[in-house]
């Protein structure tokens, strides 16, 4: 099936009278015919549902959909986008490895791997997306267990050269992690680039109307967990009776391994109606990010031209410094944000934004309505000038996320906030 199709019919197929759509199974338990049933399923969790810490039905489709949308053979979701990317992080490091993620990845996810992980013993190696060959094999420690960007980073747009780190990273014997959360499945698909593992919040684009928080992470099923470096895959797995789960699950031992150690111990799996929810979204993800990257390119163009704003960042703006990666990796536009930065600083910014009335000022982006945020005093507020710099941002960025209005009224907005500037 093509993408359009599987957004509406992969992970549920209804049979003779059940309902045509997913149903919500609103239950944390599920009921067994014998001791026996019970320890079978404990033996091997792929049977049948153990709790709903684990997994729930509903959920169970909506995460069948997902790893069919990303080319994945298995996905697990999670309460939040951060939930994905600590247990993506945590399902491969332990106390005293490290791991490499690009420094321009969202700030929230800079402050876990920076703060909180460091706090674990699991040391975060920034480097610059754009760094060479070289100085991305130079950043790699002994125990480096992984990769981590983002397709296109939040706010910075910057464009992962995904072929590139997936390559240094398997030559290192680790896998590349990418979060998709800006481009979906639907603008590009990291496995088909070489990405291991995918994850994503799946608050932005795929819930797409600000209803539900949530995560989720894709296995690719690709990466040889045997190769000597990830020796929790290969060897018995004492807290779950001697499961080997390369030997055992090896169709997916990094989702199962997630879910049998991680998500039992932390329990961050979504409600069963949250997960409803997002499935109405995904339903309509490849119709909204067409339009929401027609709308973009647009109101791009436009703000290139005004005097008043002194850089426009969108990757599939002809001239942005990475149009020739966007025409690569995601030829059909690069979603609906776009990160400008307004003439004289702060303090114009904070008047643009407040002059605009159809566009929300929330802490929120990926919805379809247009919504704006002021990065250096939001999202990256906790980071230092030095990080803030790293991370692209600067005091007068503001992230525009085009909406699905009719694309003359985003911009007569804009207007207002543009004639706000002195």
């Amino acid at each position: 099936m093509k993408i359009e199709t599987q957004c509406l019919h992969e992970g549920y197929t209804p049979k003779n009278g059940e309902p045509r759509v997913v149903p919500i199974v609103q239950s944390t338990t599920y009921v067994y015919d014998s001791t026996k049933a019970v320890g079978d399923v404990f033996d091997d969790p792929t049977l049948s549902l153990i709790y709903s810490r684990f997994e729930n039905p509903t959920t169970d489709a909506i995460e069948k959909k997902i790893a069919a949308l990303e080319g994945g053979v298995a996905a697990m979701c999670t309460s939040s986008g951060q939930a994905a990317s600590l247990i993506s992080i945590l399902n491969l490091c332990s106390a005293g490895d490290s791991f490499i993620a690009a420094s321009t990845i969202y700030g929230g996810t800079i402050n876990l791997f920076a703060v909180t992980l460091k706090k674990l013993g699991i040391e975060c190696i920034f480097v610059n997306p754009d760094a060479s060959d070289d100085e991305l094999r130079k950043a790699f420690k002994p125990n480096t267990k992984c990769v981590f960007g983002e397709t296109i980073a939040n706010p910075a747009l910057t464009v992962l050269d995904i072929e590139k780190f997936a390559k240094i990273a398997h030559e290192k014997g680790v896998p590349l992690i990418v979060d998709n959360t800006f481009a979906t499945p639907v603008l590009c698909r990291p496995i088909e680039w070489g990405a291991d593992i995918v994850i994503h919040s799946t608050s932005k684009y795929m819930d797409g109307h600000a209803v539900q928080v949530g995560g989720v992470i894709v296995d690719s099923g690709k990466f040889d967990f045997t190769n000597g470096n990830f020796p929790d895959f290969t060897e018995p797995d004492e807290s779950y009776h001697g499961v080997v789960y390369t030997r055992d699950y090896a169709f997916a031992p990094f989702i199962v391994k997630a879910r049998m150690q991680l998500m039992r111990d932390f329990g961050c799996y979504p409600a069963a109606n949250s997960s409803f929810l997002l499935n109405l979204g995904l339903e309509t993800l490849a119709v909204r990010m067409k339009q929401y990257c027609e709308n973009a390119l647009k109101i791009a163009k436009f703000f290139k031209e005004q005097d008043k704003i002194e850089e426009v960042i969108y990757p599939s703006l002809e001239g942005d410094k990475y149009y020739e990666l966007a025409k690569k990796y995601v030829p059909m536009g690069s979603s609906g944000v776009i990160s400008i930065v307004v003439k004289g600083g702060r303090d114009n910014a904070i008047k643009f934004m407040d002059a605009l009335e159809l566009a929300s000022n929330e802490v929120h982006v990926a919805d379809i309505r247009t919504c704006v945020l002021h990065p250096a005093s939001a999202t990256h507020r906790q980071l230092t000038d030095e990080q803030l710099v790293a991370a692209g941002i600067n005091g007068g960025m503001i992230r525009f996320s085009c909406g699905l209005e009719n694309v003359d009224d985003i911009i007569a907005d804009i207007q207002k906030g543009l004639d706000a500037i002195d």
